[in-house]
């Protein structure tokens, strides 16, 4: 799972439940971060990233995923502390699988990783 976050407490917080799930997980800091990864990692098999992040937002972040034909078939997952309506939309219209309201609770990971992700992925290491 890569998870993107601008915040090193938001990140530590989504990596600690990834975690605990026994998820590997790969933490960076911006979307352009990501993107770098991504060209370089093939082995993602989900994406989290929040919305709301300087340089590339993570619907920026969405749409670049989206519109690649290498990477469209990765899960991204979208969080924000912020309900706004509107952008919940944009994003899953976009093809966001999931819109996630910030605190991210435990059992909005586990259920996100059985439904995205698949079983035989099981164990873990934080970059």
């Amino acid at each position: 799972v890569l998870a993107v976050d601008d915040s090193s407490v938001d990140r530590a917080v989504i990596s600690g439940i990834l975690r605990s799930s026994k998820f590997r997980v790969t933490a960076v800091d911006s979307g352009k971060r990501a993107l770098e990864l991504l060209g370089s990692e093939a082995n993602v098999s989900m994406i989290i990233t929040d919305y709301w992040m300087p340089e590339m937002t993570g619907y920026e972040l969405l749409k670049k995923v989206k519109g690649s034909s290498k990477l469209r078939e990765i899960p991204v997952v979208i969080m924000s502390s912020e309900n706004v309506p509107t952008r919940i939309n944009r994003c899953l219209e976009e093809g966001a699988e999931d819109f996630l309201l910030k605190p991210v609770q435990p059992s909005d990971v586990s259920r996100l990783c059985s439904t995205y992700i698949p079983v035989s992925v099981s164990w873990i290491s934080i970059q």
